[in-house]
């Protein structure tokens, strides 16, 4: 039987530790560096994303079968380069790869190149001259960091005074650090939103379930753009016809052009899309599971994960099936959150939680107590025969979880009902 490294930390990690915990071909699940919520079904290892050296030595020790990479960060640091280099079977993209999501101005460019459908935009990392070029457009509109900012280095301004400014935060008064040293300023799109993820490896291309995710942090879209306060599969709302376009014209797309740029892509393609009156377009592509994606996804498949992978790898037949029922998962963020927040405080009554709930950002205090360590800290996910179904039983398990420190949005789902 086999041994799995995951590496991260967060809900996404959590997920996808539990899915291979399942798998009657795993005898053993590591997670590098994890968090307290996974020790039921994962051997939590104090080892950084980042120090790979370390993290190579202990696949090696251990003899791990198969490493998965979950965070963005460490995939465009390069650990499957690192790990390749010593022949160590890993499912994730290589650096060059890993460009899609570490460089928005790289992706949009390939989009451009390849006539993937997606807004119009342009790029600057002069602020003069994207200041010249945003005074001539129309509101709304995007103002996206070419680099990574944890989920949160995208900004929708409705009038130029609040688009100005934000360019200036961004560019000039370091609102997301390096990130936003180059921008791609773009124009909005309306219409639907759906998450299409699929499995890769070079030119195989295993297209999941769609899903929705809700980015801002408040009931009905307001407030600043997070990490993502909740997701939900299936989306019933979007036809298997646009669901076959985007495949095509977006997450095949790209994977073909990936190959002829010489940077073949293998792991989890994240294409955002966005259903148009004039057909779908791509709003961006992620190089890993989504969060709160993976957590509904991992749910709903009813595939041993670990075969999938192995599958793909080995370019044997993937062949994903998918419950009957909806599945609807509720993050509960720490108050202030995606600012300032207060971290520490103590979390009550999660075992009367009578369903899946995965830890996102939690910490055991002095006296092994679980406390709030980050912006989105649980979520909480329960299954329906349908989407109203999972929703009221999502949150009937939500209101059993006792901290005044956090919120949690009330209309996860809403979107399709």
């Amino acid at each position: 039987m086999a041994k799995v490294l995951v590496i991260g930390g967060g809900g996404r990690e959590a997920a996808i530790s539990y899915k291979f915990s399942l798998s009657p071909q795993v005898k053993q699940v590591f997670v590098a560096p994890g968090n307290c919520g996974m020790q039921d079904y994962a051997t939590l290892v104090n080892i950084n994303e980042l120090e790979f050296d370390k993290l190579i030595e202990f696949t090696k020790e251990n003899a791990i079968d198969l490493v998965f990479v979950g965070p963005e960060v460490p995939l465009c640091e390069g650990i499957v380069d690192e790990f390749l280099k010593q022949d160590i079977k890993i499912f994730g993209p290589t650096k060059s790869a890993a460009r899609l999501e570490g460089s928005k101005v790289f992706s949009k460019m390939m989009m451009e190149k390849y006539d993937i459908p997606t807004a119009k935009y342009q790029s600057f990392s002069d602020y003069d001259k994207a200041l010249a070029y945003l005074s001539t457009q129309d509101m709304p509109i995007v103002l996206k960091a070419d680099g990574l900012a944890a989920g949160k280095g995208v900004i929708i301004s409705e009038t130029m005074d609040d688009a100005k400014s934000s360019l200036k935060d961004m560019m000039c008064n370091s609102m997301f650090n390096d990130a936003a040293s180059s921008v791609v300023i773009e124009e909005f799109l309306s219409g639907y939103e759906f998450s299409l993820l699929s499995f890769v490896h070079n030119d195989k291309v295993y297209p999941m379930q769609i899903a929705q995710d809700h980015k801002r942090a408040y009931d009905n879209d307001q407030g600043l753009n997070t990490g993502g306060m909740g997701a939900y599969t299936p989306v019933d709302i979007i036809s298997q016809e646009i669901i076959d376009e985007a495949y095509e014209k977006i997450a095949l797309a790209m994977a073909n052009a990936m190959i002829s740029e010489n940077a073949p892509f293998t792991g989890i393609l994240y294409s955002g899309c966005m259903n148009c009156v004039d057909g779908v377009k791509t709003i961006e592509y992620n190089v890993r599971f989504g969060d709160p994606e993976a957590e509904v996804l991992l749910l709903a498949m009813e595939n041993d994960l670990y075969e999938v992978i192995m599958n793909t790898l080995n370019d044997e037949k993937v062949d994903l099936k998918w419950s009957k029922d909806y599945y609807c998962g509720v993050v509960m963020a720490s108050k202030g959150y995606p600012l300032s927040y207060d971290k520490g405080d103590v979390i009550t009554c999660l075992d009367d939680a009578s369903c899946q709930v995965f830890h996102m950002g939690t910490k055991l205090n002095e006296n092994n107590q679980v406390t709030n360590s980050g912006g989105r800290v649980l979520l909480v996910c329960d299954s329906g025969e349908t989407l109203k179904d999972a929703q009221k039983n999502a949150y009937n398990q939500v209101s059993k979880i006792k901290c005044d420190s956090l919120f949690y949005r009330t209309d996860i789902g809403n979107n399709s009902l």
